[in-house]
């Protein structure tokens, strides 16, 4: 069906690729690729594509586990807010830092610890378009230990002031709570929330809620039991960029199908269902949506994740589905099973700035079934036909791609985790790829200071710069992890 296309293009540590300094030729063994250090002075001047440009670390009050599970750059790309969870003196809180893109400066960190004062993860953060405000939502223990919220807190972009908290805990008050994903409207007028919450004899059904940006006022909310009464689970939001419509996707059981993923299309001023859809894999296995984004006209909605293939022996598959924006009818479904036709599971999507090519990225099982490599796959927006697939493996036994976004020049960005024999332990891993032929461009390794222990979550571009930032766990003293947010020349 197609050839893996297989660059050589080895970072080290510091995070400078050693073929854009001229020190790796073509017959270099492996022996010689080990990481090295580079002076600090020298990191700073080295203005080459994929130079670390900073990082910096954000170590909570608890001095326990903290790990960022999000980020979103300003639109003007000179900030970066990054979130997740943070031990504190009681629990863990949400933990939401902000810092200046160019230079690595923390501008502000602010902290949400709930009524309960006991568990509070952040999972998703979004930017209004004017820059001014930034929203974050997770879930959060409410009066009682076995009691969860969705909570989602607005806070001044500039200043990291709390705006807003508005949470919700769905009709059956219990545990088995998450908001998932957060994103606010084109004019900055209404965040949009998902994830799942109980139901009245419902189990977990998707619940979408829109509130007014600038008060938190709740102005909908819509639930989405599947076929059968039981789990469904929603991933990722997205509004269309005309703001009329919100698309929400993720899993749901169904009858006699076990899990599809299940996307559904709402009005965004009154929540009107407009549409569902559903996907089933061609064995009636798990199918389970990780992301969804929308095409830059509007008229497409692209959703990925993972789908169980054609054989017990396939495992799962990529599988990447297009809809009609209007209709919710399928345009197109692309599957990728990988060279070892076993596990293969999609986590990221992103769409071109020119909305002509769609690419996935995710852990796919390497010829000999005993690990993953990242698999990146680019496929064409209007037939679903597979344009490249590339991969990349580090020089450890597992590497998993957790992210990818397109800079506003094009140039495709994965980042994830990827293991290490020198060290033992895991680096995070971010590769740049052409977005025409899927050459590797360059790939930068972040080894913190444990050496053990780090696992990037997400990644973004900014939009002025094109700096590609970075965020995750990365371990520290006794490896409990620590923020780490890295800064790389796109």
């Amino acid at each position: 069906m197609h050839k893996y296309l297989v660059h050589a293009c080895v970072a080290v540590a510091a995070g400078v690729p050693l073929a854009a300094m001229g020190v790796i030729g073509a017959s270099t063994s492996a022996a010689a690729l080990q990481p090295v250090q580079v002076p600090v002075a020298a990191r700073a001047q080295a203005a080459v594509p994929g130079a670390q440009l900073w990082a910096k670390r954000y170590n909570g009050p608890g001095n326990g586990a903290d790990q960022a599970n999000a980020e979103a750059v300003s639109p003007d790309g000179n900030t970066v807010f990054v979130t997740g969870y943070s031990q504190g003196t009681t629990s863990t809180d949400y933990a939401t830092v902000a810092y200046d893109t160019a230079t690595g400066n923390r501008l502000w960190a602010e902290r949400y610890d709930g009524p309960s004062h006991y568990i509070d993860q952040a999972s998703s953060v979004a930017v209004s378009p004017d820059g001014k405000m930034v929203f974050v939502t997770g879930y959060s223990y409410g009066n009682a230990h076995v009691e969860a919220d969705y909570a989602t807190i607005a806070y001044s972009a500039a200043t990291g002031q709390k705006l807003w908290v508005a949470r919700y805990g769905g009709p059956f008050k219990t545990t088995g709570v998450d908001a998932t994903s957060v994103a606010v409207s084109p004019d900055g007028a209404a965040v949009f929330v998902t994830g799942y919450t109980y139901g009245n004899a419902t189990y977990q059904d998707y619940a979408t809620i829109a509130y007014d940006a600038a008060s938190g006022q709740q102005l909908w909310v819509k639930r989405y039991n599947g076929p059968v009464n039981s789990v469904d689970e929603a991933a990722s939001v997205a509004v269309s960029p005309d703001g009329t419509t919100v698309f929400v996707t993720g899993e749901s059981t169904g009858k006699g199908t076990s899990f599809d993923y299940a996307t559904i299309a709402y009005d965004a001023v009154t929540g009107q269902q407009q549409w569902v859809s559903r996907y089933n894999g061609p064995v009636n296995g798990n199918d389970a949506a990780a992301s969804v984004k929308v095409s830059p006209d509007g008229s497409t909605v692209f959703i990925t994740g993972y789908s169980y293939g054609n054989t017990s022996s396939s495992g799962a598959d990529y599988a990447t589905v297009a809809y009609s924006a209007a209709t919710g009818s399928k345009l197109w479904a692309s599957r990728y099973n990988g060279p070892a036709h076993a596990d293969d599971q999609a986590s990221s999507l992103a769409v071109s700035p020119d909305g002509k090519t769609v690419y996935v990225t995710g852990r796919s099982d390497t010829a000999t079934g005993n690990a993953y490599d990242y698999a990146t796959v680019a496929y064409d927006a209007a037939s679903g036909q597979q344009l490249w697939a590339t991969p990349y493996a580090g020089p450890g036994s597992n590497t998993e791609a957790t992210a990818v976004t397109v800079s506003p020049a094009g140039t495709v960005y994965v980042t994830g985790y990827s293991y290490t024999t020198v060290t033992a332990g895991n680096d995070y891993a971010t590769v740049a790829y052409d977005p025409a032929s899927g050459h590797q461009l360059w790939a930068s390794r972040y080894d913190g200071p444990q050496h053990q222990g780090d696992k990037a979550l997400s990644v973004a571009a900014s939009p002025a710069t094109g700096t590609v930032l970075v965020t995750g766990e990365s371990g520290a003293a006794g490896t409990v992890p620590d923020y780490a947010t890295v800064a790389y020349h796109g």
